[in-house]
Parts: C-alpha cells; sequence; structure tokens
C-alpha cells in the first residue's frame, strides 16, 4: 500500500467528494452501582478494588439489571424522540480484549430499549444559523469495559510499551450507546455539524441529569464514523471509525482529518480500510488501528442469564413526564433572561459555555460579565491548551467571585484579568491569588497621595490646564499613577485627589 505523505485542504477534499458521517456516542450513566451487579461506581478508587465474582465474569455468577439504569436509558430515548420497544433483550457480543473480563460484552443487537428518533443541531454559517435534523437509528443499553494502561513507551498505547496493566473497576458500569442514521449535510459544514450534534447531545444528558457527561473523564466518548463517495454518487464509500474521542473540538478536528486523509487515499489509487483509528491530539491526526468487524463476526446471542426487559406503557409515560425543558427552548429563555444579541448568545453556543455562564450568573455574576470571562481569557486559555472551555480548571464559582470582587472595589478589570489567569495556571482560589500576588486595589489616600504627588510634580504642564479648567487633562495624570502604582491604584479617588490637590 503506498504511503500517503501529502494531504489535500479541507477544501479541496469535499469539491471532489462528499462526507458521510455517522456518530456512535458512548455516555456512562451516573448510578451508584454497576449495571448487573452491585459493586461502586465512585470514580478514583484503587484499581481492581471495585469489582466482584459477578463483573469479572467468575463461574456461576448471575447478573441482575440496574433499574435505575433502565429507567435512565427510557428518558433518554424519549428525549431523543426515539419509540421506546415494547419488549426487548439483551446480548452477549463475543470479541476477545484484555479489558474484558468475561472474553464477552453484555449490550443490546436487533432489541434495543429506544430507537427511530431525531435532534435537531443548529450551526453557524455565513448566511445565518442553519438546523439540520439528525436521526437516530437506536439507543441500548450494555456495559462497560475495563481500562487497560499501558507502560515503558513514550505514546501511552500498547505499540512500544514494556507491559500492561488491567483495571477493572470500570467494567460493568452501565452505559447507554447512541448511534445515529448516516449523516449527509453541505460537505463543508460536516464537521462542524458533528461537533455541534455531540455538543448538544452533551447538553442533553445533563439536562436529564443521568451523567456529567464530562468527556476528559470518559463519561461520554464519541467514536466518529466517515466514508467518502465520489460528488453526487449515491452508494456510500468505506467507511473508518475513530474511537474514543475526547473533546468537542477533537470530534470536529478528527471529522475533518479523516476527510482529508481518506481523500488523499482515493486520489492515489488506494483502498479505503474498513477499520477503527486512534486520534492523536497533539498531532491531530488518527492512526489505524484494527480491521473493523461486521456484526456477523461478534457472534451476537440472546444473553441466557437475563430475562428479556418489558416496561410497562404507563411507567413509560410516567417518565416522559419527568424531562426536562429540551435544550433549544432552555437557550431561547435563557437568552431572554440574560438580554443577549443573537450574535452573543450565538457566540456562548459556540464556546459550549451556555451552562457554564448559567451556572456563573447563578453565583452571582451579572450575564455581561460571566459572558465576558469565560468567552475572553478563559476560552483563549483553553485554546491555547486544546482542550474544552469547561477544562481548564476554573469553575463558575470561581469568574462569580472575580465579579464580586470588582463590584466591591478590590480589583479593577485589569487586574481581575492577572487573577483569572492566576487561577488558571493553578495558583489556587481568586482570593488566593489576589493575596499571594498582591493584586487588590490601593485605595489607603497616604499611598494614593504621594503618588498623585510624585504625578503632578513630573507634568506639571499638565497640571497646570487642570488648575485653569481643563478637567480632560486629568486623565494624563490618572495614567501616571496607575503606571507608578502597577494599574493597582483605585482610579476614582486618584481622580478625587488629583482634583483636591489642584482645585486650589
Amino acid at each position: 500500500m503506498p504511503t500517503i505523505t501529502t494531504l489535500p485542504s479541507f477544501d479541496a477534499a469535499i469539491n471532489r467528494f462528499d462526507p458521510v458521517m455517522g456518530m456512535e456516542v458512548h455516555v456512562e450513566l451516573g448510578t451508584t452501582t454497576k449495571m448487573f451487579c452491585g459493586c461502586s461506581t465512585e470514580f478514583g478508587a484503587e484499581p481492581n478494588a471495585q469489582v466482584c465474582p459477578t463483573c469479572l465474569g467468575l463461574p456461576g455468577s448471575l447478573p441482575v439489571v440496574n433499574r435505575v439504569a433502565v429507567e435512565s436509558a427510557i428518558r433518554i430515548g424519549l428525549a431523543l424522540n426515539c419509540r421506546i420497544a415494547e419488549h426487548c433483550r439483551f446480548a452477549r457480543k463475543n470479541y476477545f480484549y484484555p479489558d474484558m473480563p468475561k472474553n464477552f460484552q453484555v449490550s443490546q443487537y436487533d432489541e434495543p430499549i429506544a430507537f427511530d428518533g431525531w435532534t435537531d443541531v443548529t450551526v453557524d454559517t455565513d448566511d445565518g444559523a442553519r438546523v439540520f435534523r439528525i436521526g437516530i437509528e437506536r439507543a441500548h443499553m450494555e456495559e462497560d469495559t475495563g481500562k487497560s494502561l499501558h507502560v515503558g513507551g513514550a505514546t501511552g498505547r500498547i505499540h512500544g510499551a514494556s507491559h500492561s496493566l488491567l483495571d477493572y473497576n470500570r467494567a460493568g458500569i452501565p452505559l447507554i450507546e447512541i448511534v445515529t442514521k448516516p449523516i449527509e449535510v453541505p460537505p463543508a459544514l460536516a464537521p462542524a455539524v458533528a461537533r455541534a450534534y455531540v455538543t448538544e447531545l452533551r447538553e442533553l444528558i445533563r439536562a436529564l441529569g443521568v451523567s456529567e457527561a464530562r468527556m476528559e473523564l470518559g463519561q461520554m466518548r464519541c467514536d466518529a464514523n466517515v466514508s467518502l463517495k465520489p460528488t453526487g454518487a449515491s452508494s456510500f464509500g468505506t467507511r473508518t471509525e475513530t474511537k474514543n474521542v475526547n473533546s468537542l473540538r477533537s470530534v470536529e478536528r478528527a471529522v475533518t482529518y479523516e476527510i482529508r486523509r481518506q481523500a488523499a487515499a482515493l486520489d492515489s489509487g488506494t483502498a479505503i480500510v474498513q477499520e477503527t483509528r486512534h486520534w492523536h491530539e497533539d498531532t491531530g491526526e488518527t492512526t489505524a488501528g484494527r480491521v473493523k468487524e461486521e456484526a456477523e463476526d461478534y457472534r451476537y446471542f440472546p444473553e441466557p442469564d437475563l430475562v428479556p426487559v418489558a416496561p410497562a406503557r404507563d411507567w413509560v409515560e410516567q417518565l416522559r413526564g419527568t424531562l426536562p425543558e429540551p435544550p433549544a427552548a432552555r437557550r431561547s429563555r435563557l437568552q431572554a433572561e440574560w438580554g443577549f444579541t443573537d450574535l452573543e448568545m450565538r457566540d456562548v453556543v459556540n464556546a459550549g459555555a451556555v451552562g457554564l455562564v448559567e451556572e456563573t450568573i447563578a453565583a452571582g455574576a451579572d450575564a455581561a460579565g460571566a459572558k465576558k470571562w469565560w468567552l475572553g481569557v478563559v476560552a483563549r486559555t483553553a485554546n491555547e491548551r486544546g482542550a474544552g472551555i469547561d477544562e481548564v480548571g476554573i469553575t463558575p464559582a470561581d469568574v462569580a467571585r472575580v465579579q464580586t470582587l470588582i463590584g466591591e472595589g478590590t480589583l479593577n478589570d485589569k487586574l481581575a484579568r492577572q487573577v483569572v489567569e492566576g487561577v488558571l495556571a493553578g495558583e489556587g482560589s481568586p482570593d488566593e491569588v489576589v493575596t499571594a500576588r498582591g493584586l487588590a486595589i490601593v485605595s489607603d489616600d497616604a499611598a494614593l497621595g504621594t503618588a498623585v504627588d510624585g504625578a503632578i510634580a513630573a507634568m506639571p504642564d499638565v497640571a497646570e490646564k487642570i488648575r485653569g479648567g481643563n478637567m480632560g487633562a486629568v486623565g494624563a495624570l490618572i495614567g501616571a499613577v496607575m503606571k507608578a502604582t502597577g494599574g493597582q491604584a483605585d482610579a476614582k479617588r486618584v481622580r478625587e485627589l488629583i482634583v483636591e490637590r489642584l482645585s486650589g
């Protein structure tokens, strides 16, 4: 197979090919116990401390379905406008992988609990916002696998590692896998639509309260399927599946890269292999994993140790009554409450900051201030680090506290920016950063008076203008005082002191 070293630009790729996408999103449910046993799901325990004969698949152990997980699955399905099965069952999905202690995964195959749904996503374009309906093929229940830790290599992957360690604490944690129907949108918008879909889904999952959906912790993971077909063709091309993409930004980047990579391969006469691929955040590239099996390769058969699940229709309707406000309706309501323009709200949505702004306001900040910090220095830091805006080490409570310190007169905007930067750098809470860096505004008259007198002495011509009634010249002296105090002077009090000294 020829080696492809140069990729076409994204625009060049979509001039010749139409991408077709499919998103498979795994959501780790926030239950207190695992899917089929009573082991704890608490994150961060010592390796292999939360296991039992059932989740380890030991002989003689029998699984029992977690009712809360079934309830969560039904609520997710309803929120995605799916039909809820009157009768469904679990199956064994057979394949060998070291972090699967049973050598099979209990999942659902031909009888998922939810199917045939849809959700709408909004994407910004040069012609304004456009809404795309994403079809949902199915949402089914399954159990998570354990975790492999590859030690001794440079990349953390099995290639080059000296040995591997296995932690089965995660094995058996309830998962919902949400699978879309093929997504065909204007080619130039494909990566943005992929990101918008996962963003909308995460917002919905969080609103339902069934999971925190923190992608950086693996609580929500996206497998992005991409194939290309010649422009205007009807038959789909061979797809690849980029596994476990763990940030919204990476979803968009991974889809973009795969479109370019596959276009280069097809241009060179290389056949696309149906395979899983690994996403590399540092290089922005995917690399080959394993050849992707078809369904028959998994040798699905009904799980003999679990009875079918038959949700009563009155229970389903009761659960329908617990659904939260749809994300789109919530955004419209919040926009009205916050007084944001369409463009301002769009910026907040695109940054993935709707919930963060809402929590910041709830913690005491005003809407304008909350938006300014999240979409300003915090968003820039996230972009520099290649991380999500909610993954850089500052909380809504921190941002609200910065706003409070401004309101109290402890900080001005310039000092507040330094405080936010300190929090982002891991230096502690806003108050701790203020104390450690000595960033509080100087309002003591004695200290300010000395700085004011120095500025007047250094700029006698400006002082004379002020004495003559030209109050517009006050700004020059205020600027000199601010410079002398490192920006920490109380500008309002400085102005008062200048006027007092020069009004006689």
